[in-house]
């Protein structure tokens, strides 16, 4: 899909609402701001953003009794020591549902910054033929809004398996932040099952969309804000990470180093990609079944279809902040450290032997899509037995950078500093940098 600039915008207006692949130019990352309106229930004047609702989402988030057997909160899986992402992981990289044998379709998803995303829509730039997919939750972008997201989790058989909304709706009754939730959004708002779903929906999204959630305390935070500077190590990373003719990695994971707001540098622009990562034959052999995942277009929402077939085999590029204190990466999870993901990227074209059994680089994607893969732009235009873009140094770089983007609270969970092997490779590595600065 081409990314190029000055475009107008086709499809569903823009909305924040709650809730990355190297290879291409995009808008800005930020161009993607937030909303600041509250859900309020229907009828209702009170404020969705208040203190009471933000802890009773916060509850809600932690309450391993809304799950079928009773085990399993959206912690379980969001873990807050990983950055809210990847936890309560399975040996095939995805992770477990409340009962034995049950594993989720995809890796779990961070849900720290979603109030920079946008709703699923259409962005048409002025030489692209076609419109490209931008937004939306989830890897396949299935749901705008996260009172309509936190059901579908809490209701699938293969994660939360919580049932009817009947029964979820009698468990939030019982809970002991019911009265509180009563107060936040109405006395009738866990009357029915249907509002009931939407006042858990709307107390997640209070909580997701809260400050707590956005913390930007990452090393690289505070470079940008005037603090300490990165490493030489991690400068050369992000050197590497925004060249055009290395790693190009910026291209779709957007960021601006020269603003002072970080928030300007929310490292996505959440578009979507066909990169054709390996087949996890753990996840299949979970399943038992070698069933391709078409991402995108299986996600048909009558309202801005994406059936086309051009959008199958493609996914939302995620944001990198706290990759590194995620366990699995991928929407299949297929990796588990994140320098294989660099690897990846810099050398499927180039080894294709390396990360495919077959060798061939649709290996998890029907043939029938083979042009939806890119394998054109930097750093995927090379052949099989080329020089890479990137070597094992450049790669290590670029992990250190990525290690920069850690908040605060998730660094004890970071991966470690990437081993330099040398200290012939450091001198290397800092003279390298110093050249780029």
């Amino acid at each position: 899909m081409s990314r190029h600039r000055c475009a107008l915008v086709v499809g569903l207006s823009f909305a924040a609402a709650l809730a990355p692949a190297c290879g291409r130019a995009s808008r800005r990352a930020s161009d993607a701001s937030p909303d600041a309106r509250g859900a309020v229930t229907a009828g209702s004047d009170v404020d969705a953003t208040t203190p009471t609702l933000v802890d009773v989402g916060r509850r809600i988030f932690f309450d391993p009794a809304l799950s079928d057997p009773p085990g399993t909160s959206c912690a379980t899986c969001h873990d807050p020591a990983r950055g809210f992402a990847g936890g309560n992981v399975a040996p095939s990289g995805v992770s477990r549902g409340s009962r034995a044998g049950h594993v989720a379709r995809r890796t779990t998803p961070s849900v720290l910054y979603l109030r920079f995303v946008r709703r699923f829509h259409y962005h048409w730039e002025e030489d692209a033929p076609l419109p490209d997919a931008f937004g939306g939750f989830f890897w396949d972008g299935r749901v705008d809004s996260l009172v309509d997201l936190a059901e579908q989790p809490l209701r699938n058989p293969d994660e939360m398996n919580g049932g009817e909304r009947a029964s979820i709706a009698n468990k939030l009754r019982a809970a002991p932040y019911a009265d509180e939730l009563r107060r936040a959004l109405g006395r009738d708002a866990l009357d029915a099952p249907d509002v009931a779903l939407r006042a858990l929906g709307r107390a997640l999204e209070a909580f997701l969309l809260g400050p707590d959630m956005a913390p930007f305390s990452s090393r690289y935070d505070d470079f940008v804000r005037g603090g300490a500077p990165l490493s030489p190590r991690a400068q050369y990373g992000m050197a590497l990470f925004r060249d055009p003719e290395k790693g190009n990695c910026a291209s779709c994971h957007r960021f601006n180093p020269t603003a002072r707001d970080p928030a300007r540098s929310l490292f996505t622009d959440y578009g979507y990609e066909a990169l054709a990562p390996p087949r996890n034959r753990l996840l299949a052999a979970a399943r038992r079944s070698n069933e391709a995942d078409l991402g995108l277009c299986e996600r048909n929402d009558p309202r801005t279809h994406t059936n086309d077939a051009r959008l199958c085999a493609s996914f939302r590029t995620p944001s990198l902040r706290n990759v590194a204190a995620r366990t699995s990466f991928m929407h299949n999870g297929v990796f588990t450290r994140l320098r294989d993901v660099v690897a990846f990227y810099a050398t499927r074209s180039t080894n294709p032997k390396r990360w495919y059994r077959a060798g061939a680089v649709l290996e998890d994607v029907p043939a029938r899509y083979a042009a939806n893969v890119n394998q054109r732009r930097v750093p995927y235009d090379r052949r099989a037995g080329a020089r890479p873009r990137l070597d094992d140094d450049e790669i290590d770089a670029i992990v250190a950078f990525l290690e920069s983007l850690t908040d605060a609270p998730f660094r004890a969970t970071s991966i470690e500093s990437v081993d330099r092997k040398s200290e012939r490779a450091l001198r290397t590595s800092n003279g390298r940098a110093r050249a780029a600065l």
